[in-house]
């Protein structure tokens, strides 16, 4: 039974009949007529009494013109939900966040995407350098914020701010006497490098821009996955961390981050998606991230 037939029986049910039907509907009466017994005949039974005035539905009719209202009804939701997911409007959204962002940057842009994208179910979901891979390939996640960004070919990206890096040291180190600490004082103690990458054990967004450059990755005594993997190394003894700047909100008692005194290293902040992400929702996404990283890069990375 098709929604055109549907719609032609609503049409004469509520004119009267099917010359006041035509005339509203902008067709001849005749391909009306035909039309209406057709839905009888597979009905099974009258939806009309037809009399001199006109046309009025049967009790039959009456319980058909419900439910023929509410099939109309039903079929624009359909349709409309259809136009508003493919628009961005509505669904789901399921963003990744790897740990070091949690509290620099989540309070601020969680509530900015409620109210950006008011009318789409929002997912928020935990990554690392080690799981991060599988749920972008595999749509686990629609968008991941990723340090640094993940470099595949089926996955896309946007820098979205430059992340200093800062050294988290114990708090009885000597380096921590100092309010910025030279890079070459780091020759000579073991590191702990992060984010571990997976087939490549010592590759990592701390080895890559700063170690690998000073020949230092040599030093690297463990390599871990998340931020607060290192920093719990650090606190227990187990060497020095070169971390993203956030990292020092979540820092724990007995564990303190200097800026290094050349300035000007840092890592990469980026939104990453899958290639065939749809393109509206992703741009609604992109729109309301934008102005909250660089309102938190802006303000050092500290707690909004």
């Amino acid at each position: 039974m098709d929604l055109r037939r549907l719609r032609l029986f609503v049409a004469v049910a509520e004119s009267g009949g099917v010359g006041r039907a035509a005339r509203r509907l902008g067709m001849a009466q005749p391909p009306l007529t035909v039309q209406i017994r057709r839905l009888e005949e597979e009905v099974g039974t009258p939806l009309f009494q037809r009399g001199p005035r006109g046309m009025t539905p049967t009790e039959a009719g009456e319980a058909f013109l419900l439910r023929a209202r509410e099939s109309l009804s039903l079929a624009e939701e359909a349709a409309e939900a259809a136009r508003a997911v493919a628009a961005g409007r509505r669904g789901r959204l399921s963003v990744g966040f790897m740990l070091v962002l949690s509290y620099a940057l989540l309070p601020r842009l969680v509530p900015a995407l409620r109210a950006a994208l008011p009318d789409l179910e929002l997912d928020l979901i935990e990554m690392t350098a080690a799981t991060r891979k599988t749920l972008l390939l595999e749509r686990g996640v629609s968008v991941g914020l990723c340090i640094p960004p993940l470099q595949h070919p089926e996955v896309e990206a946007e820098v979205l701010a430059r992340v200093p890096l800062v050294l988290a040291m114990p708090a009885r180190d000597p380096l921590a006497r100092l309010s910025e600490v030279p890079v070459e004082r780091l020759r000579g103690r073991p590191l702990i490098g992060l984010p571990r990458v997976p087939r490549e054990r010592d590759a990592s967004a701390v080895s890559h821009a700063l170690l690998r450059r000073l020949g230092l990755s040599g030093q690297l005594r463990q390599t871990v996955e998340t931020v607060p993997a290192a920093l719990a190394l650090v606190r227990a003894g187990e060497g020095l961390a070169v971390v993203p700047a956030p990292a020092a909100i979540s820092r724990p008692p007995g564990v303190i981050v200097r800026p290094f005194a050349e300035g000007g290293e840092s890592v990469e902040l980026a939104a990453c998606w899958r290639r065939g992400t749809p393109r509206p929702l992703l741009a609604r996404f992109l729109a309301a991230t934008r102005p909250v990283v660089a309102a938190a890069a802006r303000e050092g990375w500290r707690l909004p």
